[in-house]
């Protein structure tokens, strides 16, 4: 008998069954713990037993309170007591009247986590406890933070307003406190608050950048509060910027400072990377160039520091190298010379006279034949970095430059006999060493007095042989008158042939010109040409070049008979004139013996 009735104690005794009581609230309710969460509520309950003038009382209880003795967390009886832990948090401000029976929690705390249900009280039949539609209050650790809106760059000088929000509001719960802290705010005021929202004005400088400015947000609960910190970020322009360097994936190396401009020294093929990173606000736009050439270009979302790699460094590889950092408000640069070390590369000789070069590229083991009093320049060339020492040696000393300022040129104002032999310039250098040898012949002067001798005898003798032809035709008339009856007759030559078309230098006929006449004619005797016949030579030298025959030498009466073995051997010369022809007012008249003259050298 004492369980069912009190259960129908707690249940409101006869409406347990009674479906017009009924009631709409969420199952589960989570706030954070401090903060303020509303619970909307309504219910329904028959018209019984009271009017409209009857008072309604509305009780929100903890599970398992004996709605009789317990108290309340919250009701609208001003006559009864509520709970001591949740006087002044929990309150119903719905009007239970009108079937609401809506609950706001202010400043949540750890035990206020429990499972609620209503009561309704009016007249003397509506007293119902909705014991199976109650909700469950879940208390959290606070966790939410604010909400901080700023633009991502500011500019220095030009006013700025920064919100802070925190969204957790409702119209039943009291709006938090809002304040600020920060480097920047040390001499400004902010705006006034509003139940969901800070307002913040103020100036930035160049000093602020990468300073703090917090939002803080203070709730009614002493100890209680959430706030959000943000990063200032003022533009300026680039600054700090700063080159690294890394040689064969080696670490960083640091360039020897040189004046201004730092100085780096690389082997030839090494592998070279470098960096260029700067500080700048907003990213600047990084680049590096050599010379006036633009070799990389990072974009100002790209990747950081910006990289130049030389995968094997080259003699043109040497040079200024120059990092440039620039955004809307400035720029800044940085300089790196490189230099690439090399041993002796491709190394000859120029030889050079009266200050002109008139030999190149003369290679190891070359000869150089030069005139005794010649004066003579030899200049050593190479490529290297840093330059090689250059040094002459003749027969292994050393010979002293002609230049201190630059010891690969040896100058030889007059060479001399004992020039002759070799010389060898020689190329140290810290990386490698090289030499190329040339040898030097000395011709003498005597050779150069007997050429100009021998040019000016034959030279002499065309000059002889031109007044010769300018004296024939002279000579052709006076000998005819010379010659005596007795003579034996000569050959004649065509009526056409003149003394221009044949000149005949005729000596003793030796053996071997003896012996030319034969090969050139057969053993039969020469038969002479009757007078006025054409000569068959002549008829043949129509068609041919002109070809003079040989006759025999006369014999003077005062000449004795020398034996064949003792006669001395003497050749003949020839002078062929095939562009001559003969010319129709040159032909003799009919009746004239066509003569020749012989000439003589004795």
């Amino acid at each position: 008998m004492l369980l069912p009735l009190l259960l129908s104690s707690l249940l409101g005794g006869s409406q347990a069954m009674d479906e017009r009581f009924w009631i709409r609230v969420q199952e589960s309710v989570m706030v954070p713990e401090g903060l303020c969460i509303s619970v909307p509520c309504s219910f329904s309950y028959p018209r019984q037993d009271w009017t409209g003038s009857t008072p309604a009382y509305g009780y929100w209880f903890k599970a398992v309170t004996e709605t009789t003795k317990g108290a309340p967390v919250a009701t609208n009886h001003q006559s009864r007591e509520v709970e001591m832990s949740t006087r002044g948090r929990f309150q119903l401000t719905g009007d239970p009247a009108k079937g609401n029976c809506s609950l706001v929690i202010r400043d949540a705390q750890m035990q206020d986590e429990s499972q609620y249900f209503f009561r309704v009280e009016r007249g003397s039949y509506v007293r119902y406890n909705f014991m199976n539609n109650g909700f469950f209050l879940k208390v959290t650790a606070l966790t939410q933070k604010p909400d901080v809106y700023i633009p991502e760059t500011l500019e220095p000088g030009q006013p700025v307003t920064v919100i802070c929000v925190f969204n957790w509001a409702f119209e039943e719960c009291p709006p938090p406190s809002f304040s600020w802290t920060g480097a920047a705010l040390s001499s400004q005021g902010t705006k006034p608050t509003t139940s969901h929202f800070s307002v913040l004005s103020f100036t930035p400088s160049p000093q602020d950048h990468d300073t703090d400015l917090t939002c803080h947000v203070d709730f009614s609960r002493k100890g209680v509060s959430a706030q959000r910190t943000v990063r200032l970020r003022v533009a300026y322009a680039p600054r700090d910027l700063v080159i690294s360097i890394s040689r064969d994936n080696t670490p960083a190396l640091e360039p020897q400072p040189q004046g201004n401009v730092p100085y780096l020294e690389a082997q030839k093929g090494q592998f070279l990377r470098l960096l260029c990173a700067a500080d700048s606000q907003p990213p600047a736009t990084l680049s590096w160039v050599l010379q006036d050439r633009v070799l990389s270009l990072s974009h100002p979302w790209g990747p950081r520091p910006l990289g130049l790699e030389l995968p094997g460094v080259k003699a043109g590889d040497s040079g200024r190298y120059t990092c440039r950092a620039e955004n809307r408000l400035g720029s800044q640069q940085r300089a790196l010379d490189l230099s690439v070390q090399y041993p002796p590369e491709n190394l000859r000789v120029m030889v050079s006279q009266a200050n002109r070069t008139v030999l190149e590229n003369l290679g190891n083991g070359t000869s150089l034949p030069v005139l005794e009093g010649q004066s003579l320049c030899l200049v050593c060339v190479t490529h290297s970095s840093p330059p090689a020492r250059l040094s002459w040696t003749q027969r292994g000393q050393v010979l002293s430059p002609s230049q201190p300022s630059d010891p690969g040129v040896l100058e030889l104002p007059r060479v001399q006999v004992e020039h002759e032999g070799e010389f060898t310039c020689h190329a140290q250098h810290p990386l490698g060493s090289q030499h190329v040898s040339l040898s030097l012949s000395v011709h003498y002067k005597k050779g150069l007095i007997s050429t100009a001798f021998s040019n000016g005898a034959f030279l002499g003798i065309g000059i002889t042989a031109l007044l010769f032809l300018c004296l024939a035709p002279i000579i052709m008339k006076i000998l005819p008158k010379r010659r005596t009856q007795t003579e034996t007759p000569r050959p004649r030559f065509s009526r056409h042939s003149t003394i221009l078309d044949y000149i005949n230098v005729v000596p003793k006929a030796g053996p071997l010109a003896q012996k030319r006449n034969q090969k050139a004619t057969p053993n039969s005797p020469r038969t002479p040409l009757p007078p006025g016949a054409p000569s068959p030579e002549s008829k043949k030298n129509q068609k041919k070049q002109y070809q003079l025959p040989s006759f025999p030498e006369p014999k003077s009466s005062t000449q004795a008979p020398e034996s064949q073995e003792s006669q001395e051997e003497l050749h003949y010369a020839t002078l062929n004139f095939p562009g001559v022809r003969p010319r129709p007012e040159a032909r003799m008249p009919k009746g004239t013996q066509a003569d020749y003259a012989e000439v003589k050298f004795q």
